[in-house]
Formats: structure tokens, C-alpha cells, sequence
């Protein structure tokens, strides 16, 4: 095979791996988005519940109630594992995108192996106006896949973290996924998809 032949066949699957990262990274933000409100509402939960246990009902008008107080606490009790339930199918979401982007550059790297043979080294450095070096879209999907893998780790942990008697961490527990979105570059890969824009234009 040429080299021109071989740099053609890798740029197709270098479009269609970036393709596929374009497609996952709308799927990643939107599960994303629905995560908000459903830590919110396990937050406010996590207050009520916390609430709920330091109240001495017998001191209130509730008092001629006595079973109110275990009524209540159950029922918040279920209302939060309604929600993790929930956050648990967006975490498989999430598990996924990073899995099908994690195949895809795999599969590119595959395809690189075989041909590498016919690429000189100043050809994998090679660029112009509308397409990138090899090196540097290989170095991209790398850290792209990096970057799913990372934050889907550190969003699992942070979950997993959860005991149902630790009522204060769930409160603050949208604040923690917060800090994580902060932390972490969400534009990461948007980043990325713009220095490939014309490549990916161009057939």
C-alpha cells in the first residue's frame, strides 16, 4: 500500500472516530443536564430527612400523631432511592459514552498499527491548513478518551461514597458534583472537535 493510499484510509477512520465523538459528546451533556435536577431534589431530600430526625415532634401540635415521624422518615426514605435509581441509569449513560468512544479510538489505533509501515516520520508530523497532523489527532482522541474515562470514574466514586445514613453529604452532595463539572474542563472536548472542524468538513 502507498503512503498516500494508507494516509487516505487513516484520515476516513480518523473522520469517522471523531464523528462518533461528536455524537457522544451531545449524548454525555444532555445525561449530564438531567442529572442536575435529580441531585437537587436528593439534596433537598437529604435536608428534609436530616430535618426530620432532629425534630422532637412530641414538643409540636404534631404530637397526637405518634406514628407521623417513622411515616415521614420512610417516605423520604423511598423518595431518595426512587432518585438513585435514576442517577444510576444516567451513570450507565455515561458508562456508554465512555465505552464507545473507548472502542472507537482503540479501533483507530488498530488501524494505525497497520499501516505505520508506510508512514515516514515526517508524514505523521505533516499538516496544513484544514487538516492536522496525524500525531496530534491520535494525541487528541487519547486524551479525549482520557477525559471520559476520568470524569466518569470520579462522578461513580463520588456516588458509590453515598451512605444512606450520612445525611449531610447527600445535602451536599449536587454542591460535589458541581465542583466536579468546575474542576474538570466540561469544554474539553469541544475544544478538541474545533481543531478538527475543516478536517471532518473535507471528503
Amino acid at each position: 500500500m502507498s503512503d498516500k493510499t494508507a494516509l487516505l484510509s487513516l484520515h476516513q477512520s480518523l473522520r469517522r472516530c471523531f464523528g462518533v465523538v461528536q455524537q457522544q459528546e451531545i449524548i454525555w451533556n444532555d445525561c449530564l443536564k438531567e442529572c442536575t435536577p435529580l441531585l437537587s431534589s436528593l439534596g433537598n431530600l437529604g435536608e428534609q430527612l436530616q430535618a426530620c430526625y432532629s425534630v422532637t415532634f412530641e414538643n409540636t401540635p404534631l404530637k397526637d400523631f405518634p406514628d407521623l415521624k417513622d411515616r415521614l422518615k420512610h417516605k423520604l426514605t423511598l423518595a431518595m432511592e426512587t432518585i438513585f435509581e435514576k442517577l444510576g441509569e444516567k451513570m450507565s449513560c455515561l458508562q456508554k459514552v465512555r465505552d464507545t468512544v473507548s472502542n472507537q479510538v482503540t479501533a483507530v489505533f488498530q488501524h494505525y498499527d497497520q499501516l505505520s509501515a508506510a508512514f515516514t516520520v515526517d508524514a505523521t508530523f505533516e499538516r496544513s491548513t484544514l487538516t492536522p497532523s496525524l500525531a496530534d489527532m491520535l494525541e487528541w482522541l487519547q486524551d479525549i478518551e482520557r477525559f471520559y474515562r476520568r470524569e466518569y470514574l470520579q462522578r461513580k466514586v463520588l456516588l458509590r461514597t453515598v451512605q444512606p445514613t450520612d445525611l449531610t453529604y447527600i445535602h451536599q452532595l449536587p454542591q460535589s458534583w458541581d465542583k466536579l463539572s468546575a474542576r474538570n474542563q466540561q469544554n474539553f472536548v469541544q475544544d478538541i472537535l474545533l481543531k478538527v472542524h475543516f478536517f471532518l468538513d473535507v471528503q
